[in-house]
């Protein structure tokens, strides 16, 4: 035996080390496939594979911890990924509903974990991911990320995620939002050592500043903060001349609404300077080369016109870029018009009117306004119509996003200071109104807890007060039961000793007489003996009768049989019972029968009331120590499921649960219902 619990313990031990290897394997290739996945990886697509490697082996081994990592860094390829078109094919390897499920399996695993830093990322990227899809859900992601991120004490990623609310905001010209949003971002940057991306962060916020003040024609300051971030992108270590470029191009735009052309041309040619941008960004070659194009047209300098429009146009065609395409149409749908070329003039408007149409409203605006420029009599009406509903359609839009944004949070900061010392003061109120209403309450619950408890003591005194007069009226009545029961016995004793024996003697002698040869004394004392006879059979009767004991219960049965011809007289029923002889009702406890009596009542009642019945049947069995009581009527059955919850069959369900019964109940619609009950002995 001992050798065998050794060899037992022995295996056990191995198995124990094995599983403990095995998972020691699995988590180290995990962290394999997610550190070949991480952003200092070769590629997009060697990133992509390794971590949804790191994702399918965590989730067959459920490992939570590897599973919220692997979700993350999936999250951050896909981001990657959508950013270079170089990889747009990896999209159908890992797409926006597997992005989707992951990010909220995320959130899950993240709370489990109690993992704040994951919920902040995780929220932070559903955030970005519905940026284009959904504001409402971006707003609400974003929303979340930064009080995570606020409460997390970290600067720097609560500052990210407000760059995305306050570009939010500008998309819906929530422009004061914004502002807010924006100056507060920088100002957490301020309070971070100048890393790259720090910088670059700021040189966000401050074009976002730049693109809000020249919407709010306010030049002076678009051209101040577009400056700034022009020279933070120059401070960043990588080669940001793409970053520099969309910066350079954005001043030009604002000098451009500023009618300051000269100075507009002058940074565009800055621009034009690389002469590989066309081959490296062709789709903002085309857009810079339009604005210049359009700065020349607004100077009333046309010699390249409209060839630089129509060259952008061809670039934009020939990379499949439709959107930028709609403004170049505007700009050369004036120009025409401005050369009084009416045909070219219209094809153009209704072209960037074509595209535009219905996904982007901001441009369709526009280009109704151009249309009903271009047009005449009663079409350029319908499209100065359409002009001015379209835009009271968006003032309205824009008046109910305004407040989806608090715009004081930026100044509650230096209101807060200011409250402290009033909060302080506050507090002792606070907490001694607190000590006070609990100590009340505390008090109220004990009072009143003690008149409950003296309410329920009278309760139950009265109920075993009620329960000794019931028990002591019974043993009266079975006290006066058994004084009949005796008094019969000697009334049968007198009956068959005294009167019976003096008759069976008047009998012989009239017997004897009856030698007589009359036929008249023969008749006579024929027929004094048949009466005698009669007499005597009847008294023998009476007797015994009188001497044998009643059944055992028959009190009780006559008290069932009585309610039920009673009940059923009154209901209109017509009835059957049959009573088991071998049920000794004498040992059945007063509370058995009590509630046997009640359960009976209540059905007939209930027959009476809801089943429409014309016949009922009530049967009394005695099966191994078990009283068996059936009840069946014909009535209309009724849904047992529904039924359950009415008073009657509750008030029944009580007394059966008191006696430690069963109840069983089986009704069809229009074929009558048969309750069965079970109560032991």
């Amino acid at each position: 035996m001992n050798l065998r619990i050794f060899i037992l313990a022995i295996f056990f031990s191995c198995t124990s080390f094995a599983q403990k290897d095995n998972n020691r394997a699995v988590i180290d290739s995990i962290m394999l496939y997610l550190k070949h996945s991480n952003s200092n990886a070769s590629n997009v697509e060697f990133r992509l594979k390794n971590a949804i490697r790191a994702k399918t082996l965590s989730e067959q081994y459920d490992l939570d911890s590897l599973k919220l990592k692997s979700y993350l860094v999936l999250s951050s390829v896909y981001f990657d990924s959508n950013r270079d078109y170089h990889f747009s094919h990896l999209k159908t390897k890992y797409n926006n509903t597997m992005f989707l499920k992951d990010n909220h399996k995320a959130l899950k695993l993240s709370a489990k974990l109690n993992d704040s830093v994951s919920l902040a990322e995780t929220n932070k990227n559903l955030g970005y991911y519905f940026y284009n899809k959904s504001i409402d859900s971006a707003y609400y992601y974003d929303y979340k990320a930064e009080k995570l991120y606020s409460a997390l004490n970290d600067n720097f990623n609560t500052a990210v995620v407000l760059l995305d609310i306050a570009l939010l905001q500008q998309d819906d010209k929530d422009y004061t939002g914004s502002e807010i949003t924006s100056i507060r971002g920088i100002s957490l940057l301020d309070q971070l050592d100048e890393s790259n991306e720090v910088i670059r962060y700021k040189s966000y916020f401050y074009n976002n500043l730049g693109i809000l003040f020249k919407e709010l024609s306010q030049f002076d300051e678009s051209i101040k903060y577009n400056l700034k971030a022009i020279d933070l992108k120059k401070r960043l270590k990588d080669n940001n001349d793409y970053l520099i470029d969309d910066q350079i191009n954005n001043l030009a735009n604002v000098y451009k609404s500023s009618k300051d052309y000269n100075l507009a041309i002058k940074y565009y040619n800055e621009i034009f300077e690389n002469k590989n941008l066309r081959l490296e960004r062709p789709d903002f070659y085309a857009v810079v080369l339009d604005n210049y194009a359009h700065t020349l047209f607004l100077s009333k300098n046309y010699e390249q016109l409209p060839g630089l429009f129509l060259k952008a146009l061809r670039i934009c065609d020939s990379i499949g870029d439709s959107y930028k395409t709609i403004v170049i149409n505007q700009h050369l749908a004036k120009y025409y018009h401005f050369k009084n070329q009416k045909d070219s003039a219209k094809y153009y408007a209704y072209r960037a009117k074509d595209i535009a149409y219905p996904k982007y409203t901001d441009d369709l605006l526009e280009s109704y306004s151009v249309l009903a420029e271009v047009e005449e009599d009663s079409i350029a009406v319908k499209y100065y119509s359409e002009y001015i509903k379209l835009n009271d359609s968006l003032l309205k839009h824009e008046r109910s996003i305004r407040n989806k944004f608090t715009r004081i949070q930026y100044e509650t900061d230096k209101i807060e200071e200011e409250n402290i010392k009033i909060a302080r003061e506050r507090m002792w109120l606070l907490i001694t109104s607190i000590v006070l209403i609990i100590s009340s309450f505390l008090i109220y619950i004990v009072i009143t807890q003690r008149n409950k408890n003296k309410e329920l003591k009278f309760i139950q005194k009265q109920q075993e007060a009620n329960e000794e007069i019931y028990n002591l009226m019974l043993n009266q009545n079975e006290s006066v039961e058994e004084a009949r029961t005796l008094e019969k016995k000697r009334i049968s004793q007198e009956l068959h000793d005294g009167i019976l024996g003096r008759l069976f003697g008047t009998r012989l002698s009239l017997d004897s007489l009856n030698m007589g040869t009359t036929p008249d004394a023969i008749k006579t004392r024929g027929q004094y003996i048949n009466e005698l006879k009669t007499i005597e059979h009847d008294i023998r009767k009476v007797s015994h009768e009188l001497n044998t004991d009643f059944v055992a219960g028959s009190g009780f049965v006559d008290i069932i049989n009585t309610l039920v011809e009673t009940q059923t007289a009154v209901y209109n029923l017509k009835y059957k019972i049959d009573h088991d002889g071998t049920i000794n009702w004498d040992e059945i406890s007063n509370k058995n029968k009590i509630h046997i009596y009640r359960i009976v009542q209540e059905s007939l009642h209930n027959i009476y009331k809801h089943a429409n019945a014309k016949k009922i049947k009530i049967s009394f069995k005695l099966k191994n120590d078990v009283i068996c009581l059936l009840i069946v009527d014909d009535g209309s059955g009724f849904d047992v499921s529904k039924g359950k919850s009415g008073i009657g069959l509750k008030n029944i369900n009580s007394r059966i649960k008191e006696i430690n019964g069963t109840l069983n109940i089986a009704s069809e619609k229009n074929k009558g219902t048969t309750i069965k009950i079970n109560i032991p002995t």
